[in-house]
């Protein structure tokens, strides 16, 4: 009965404290499509993700009952990086849905002029809504609307003291009138949030602790991260698990809950509530030991010694690499290793996929090039029995001009066309899918049951797989070429694929987009299968690994060449639609259907 009574009192207070409205609340993942399209057509980076912001801390002066309830100490603001925007995860802060919606599309369209950096704070803000109200006349109605009811949600100057006061004051003039304050007064404590602007990046400038990089966790839909939050931290000396709790002294027992030893090195365990109690820590300690797991990483991912690994076709080709910071190529950056591997063997067909390669070989056999006579040719192999007819009529009709076409000729009815399939092997293949079932076994099955078909059909093919272990060591797996037959020797190949490293996905692209431009038929289609964004370990990653690989992809499509993308990656609607386009990408939702998809996906392709 205790308990209860103390649940309730919490949420009443609390309730009472946070001045907001529950029932007016709105979602950023409901709003996360039509923010995104906003901030795009205003002119934003399209390259940037959208993504929920951190709370962050301020020291302003509280109510008694905020004290009490403990609130009002983090708040979740706007603010915008070189990577990603970042909105609150809901707001109800006015009392009222479609006003709290509208504080998101100022939000988003605000962020679309840029960043907001630390020494500009209050005049950059003003000069944004400025400049945005200039261009958008249109948002002018709204922002009024978010004004007044900011105004309202704000401390009333008259309630405050001294220099807080004549700052509130100031910040409300510069809300109302944009461009008229150009400076705070100093106070001991920090200003009340200003929710209709931008923050400055999290972590930059003199910010108490460190920053913790975003975690992967990522949501399903919408293109929005769910948990992708950057944490306050701190680093500390190494913790030895050897030592016991009594060697702290007994008033540390309290914040015990807030030192936790993030080794992961010998115990891989699944804990369920690790995230949420992640969650709740306002700082997390980060000790630099980590000899156990550096040795196991290196383990798992150095490079094979040269008896034991793949063979070596040739000394390696080096590839520029596209750098979006410098808007410029880095020549001869990269450098890809064609390989063919050392352990495959020729093997027929596993016994599970003859039947599916059947119906295949079937379906496909009707597109593989037909005879076909041609009519009417001035000169032929025939003579064309109607054509000669129609000739004799027409002489005796006395016709002055008559018709010269009087052969027939028989042509091959040829689909004119090339495709180079490259998939990813990387080390994130390795993952189950069920409990016997990998990536890459899937991903070995599609690529058989495609070449089945492709055989079927007659149409050139080339396969090949990458993955990589930083620029210097680009990883391309040869499979078939186009000069090759497919037999056993290619499917031995296909089953001897094992997955390893990164994903390098540009230069892999790169060297595709070279090998199918040397082919002399007319339509060229470069088919990547994937599980999972470009990474690597040398900064290859996030925003620089996708623009890399847009860059290729932009390169291929100027080459003349039709890339497209399959993947099974349940975020690639975040980025895929910016790398190759809305149209050129399929996410497979349901992975074990790719062997049966794949040769569909590339019959829709080519007819």
């Amino acid at each position: 009965m205790e308990e209860w009574v103390g649940l309730k009192w919490h949420e009443y207070v609390t309730r009472q404290a946070m001045g907001e409205f529950p029932e007016h609340t709105v979602h950023l993942k409901d709003e996360a499509r039509t923010l995104g399209v906003l901030f795009r057509a205003l002119g934003g980076d399209p390259a940037l993700s959208l993504v929920t912001a951190e709370p962050r801390h301020f020291q302003i002066r509280r109510r008694f009952v905020q004290k009490l309830a403990g609130t009002h100490r983090k708040f979740e603001l706007a603010w915008r990086d070189e990577e990603s925007l970042r909105l609150p995860e809901q707001l109800a802060l006015f009392p009222s849905r479609k006003i709290n919606r509208e504080l998101y599309l100022w939000l988003a369209a605000l962020a679309s002029l840029g960043e907001i950096h630390h020494h500009s704070w209050l005049q950059g803000n003003q000069a944004m809504v400025q400049q945005l109200l200039g261009q958008w006349p249109g948002l002018e109605p709204m922002y009024q609307r978010l004004v007044r009811h900011t105004l309202h949600w704000r401390p009333r100057p008259d309630t405050l003291r001294g220099n807080e006061a004549e700052r509130e004051k100031a910040i409300r003039q510069a809300l109302i009138h944009p461009g008229s304050v150009t400076d705070l007064p100093d106070a001991l404590t920090d200003p009340w949030p200003v929710v209709l602007w931008l923050y400055p990046i999290l972590g930059r400038g003199k910010l108490k602790g460190q920053i913790i990089g975003d975690d992967n966790t990522q949501s399903k839909s919408g293109g929005l991260a769910k948990k992708r939050k950057r944490r306050r931290a701190e680093r500390v000396d190494a913790f030895d698990k050897d030592q016991g709790i009594m060697l702290f002294r007994l008033e540390s027992l309290f914040s015990w809950s807030e030192f936790i030893p993030v080794d992961r090195a010998g115990d891989d365990s699944e804990e369920d509530d690790a995230e949420s109690v992640a969650d709740d820590m306002d700082m997390i300690s980060i000790s630099m030991d980590r000899r156990e797991a550096s040795s196991a990483i290196k383990f798992d991912l150095d490079l094979p010694s040269e008896e034991n690994d793949d063979l070596f076709l040739g000394p390696g080709i080096h590839l520029p690499e596209w750098d979006w910071r410098r808007q410029g190529f880095r020549e001869k950056f990269c450098c890809l290793q064609p390989m063919l591997s050392r352990e495959a063997v020729p093997s027929p067909l596993p016994e599970r996929l003859k039947n599916p390669a059947q119906t295949l070989r079937r379906q496909f056999s009707a597109l593989k090039p037909l005879r076909q006579w041609e009519r009417r040719q001035r000169e032929g192999e025939e003579l064309d029995l109607d054509a000669c007819l129609e000739r004799v009529v027409q002489q005796r009709r006395g016709a002055g001009d008559m018709d010269q076409k009087l052969f027939r000729q028989c042509k091959q009815n040829q689909r004119d066309l090339a495709c180079l399939v490259l998939a990813d092997i990387s080390l994130s293949t390795d993952t189950y899918i069920n409990n016997n079932q990998r990536v890459i076994d899937i991903a070995r099955d599609g690529l058989q049951l495609l070449s089945e078909a492709l055989t079927a059909s007659r149409d050139p093919f080339a396969l090949f797989a990458f993955s990589s272990r930083r620029r210097d060591h680009i990883r391309f797996h040869h499979i078939k070429s186009f000069d090759e037959p497919y037999n056993d020797t290619s499917r031995g190949r296909i089953q001897a694929l094992e997955p390893g490293y990164y994903t390098r996905m540009g230069a892999a692209i790169r060297q595709s987009t070279k090998l199918l431009q040397a082919r002399p038929e007319h339509q060229k289609i470069l088919l990547l299968l994937t599980d999972g964004k470009p990474n690597d370990l040398d900064l290859y990653e996030g925003r620089y690994g996708v623009e890399d690989t847009r860059m290729a992809v932009q390169e291929a499509h100027k080459a003349g060449l039709t890339p497209f993308c399959v993947t099974i990656d349940e975020e690639a609607n975040e980025y895929l639609p910016y790398v190759f386009g809305s149209t050129n990408y399929v996410v497979i939702k349901d992975p074990t259907q790719l062997p049966a998809q794949l040769p569909k996906l590339y019959l829709n392709l080519t007819r």
